[in-house]
């Protein structure tokens, strides 16, 4: 049974993120994603101007005149929401947790998708997967997948970022549009040659986008006197003393390295990338990737 305080929040979700794809995203979302593939419509016989290069030779061989295989852009499109549940992601010092974080944005992509009538399916994932929903159509449906992004209890603690996509190779057959949001506190960044080879294999089959969830706090150390770290993954405690400025110079190296890592990656595969910060409204960061994606197509 959900309860009220869950369906408020899925109806503020709903209210706030169509408000945005309304006046934003869904124009931004047809313009860089629709006809990115063609499919192949009709047989038809060679008219001055066609390019040569569409000629089928087997129904010109038999019927005695020219005729070119005609294609037409692809107007459906399959859009997979891969989210990250792990407990690192129930983490929050400002705004909103993570998980907050990602399903208002899981709700905004489901949402543009929907609008322009292509199915999008949703791909729960900690250290295992949690939950897989087929692709679908209808506002229905796309709420669906906002409360389980919501609501859904996940049974692992960690995060495998690999074993997720590998999973979303084995469950499509088609080429589709995929947002990974994690904030990529993967044991894999630490071997990072599976992520990156699960990245690789992956972005040559669909078109993979990367949102990476960040908070402040994940940056830089407060100086709050020594204080009791628990890793939210493996419940391992730690006590630091936050006051101390090697402690806190070290924190903060350590994470301008494992962002300037995971770059690294993303730079390496040619795979785009989001970056959005609890801090910050995301639909800044959103309208970028929208508009920098624009760009490459029309180029």
């Amino acid at each position: 049974m959900i309860s009220r305080e869950l369906l408020r929040k899925i109806r503020r979700i709903e209210i706030t993120t169509s408000r945005l794809v309304t006046d934003v995203f869904a124009g931004q979302y047809h313009s860089v994603f629709k006809g990115q593939g063609i499919e192949f419509n009709e047989v038809r016989e060679y008219q001055i101007g066609d390019d040569i290069r569409t000629i089928d030779r087997n129904v010109t061989a038999r019927t005695g005149r020219p005729h070119v295989k005609k294609y037409v852009e692809e107007r459906e499109l399959t859009v997979m929401i891969l989210v990250d549940l792990s407990a690192s992601c129930r983490f929050a010092s400002v705004n909103m947790p993570k998980s907050q974080l990602a399903a208002e944005l899981a709700a905004v992509l489901a949402f543009s998708a929907i609008r322009n009538n292509d199915k999008v399916g949703l791909i729960l994932f900690t250290d295992r997967i949690e939950k897989f929903i087929p692709p679908r159509k209808g506002i229905r449906h796309a709420l669906r997948l906002v409360r389980e992004v919501l609501y859904y209890p996940p049974q692992g603690h960690a995060t495998d970022i690999a074993m997720a996509l590998e999973y979303l190779n084995r469950v499509t057959t088609r080429k589709t549009i995929a947002f990974l949001i994690s904030d990529f506190l993967d044991r894999g960044l630490e071997h990072k040659a599976r992520l990156r080879q699960a990245l690789s294999i992956v972005h040559k089959r669909h078109d993979v986008t990367a949102v990476t969830l960040n908070d402040p706090r994940e940056r830089t150390m407060p100086d709050c006197g020594i204080v009791a770290l628990e890793d939210a993954e493996n419940g391992t405690i730690r006590y630091v003393d936050t006051s101390s400025r090697r402690v806190q110079e070290e924190y903060a190296r350590y994470n301008v390295e494992r962002i300037k890592q995971r770059e690294k990656i993303f730079h390496a595969i040619g795979m785009d990338h989001i970056d959005v910060d609890t801090s910050i409204v995301y639909s800044e960061a959103l309208i970028k990737f929208f508009m920098k994606r624009r760009r490459q197509k029309q180029r």
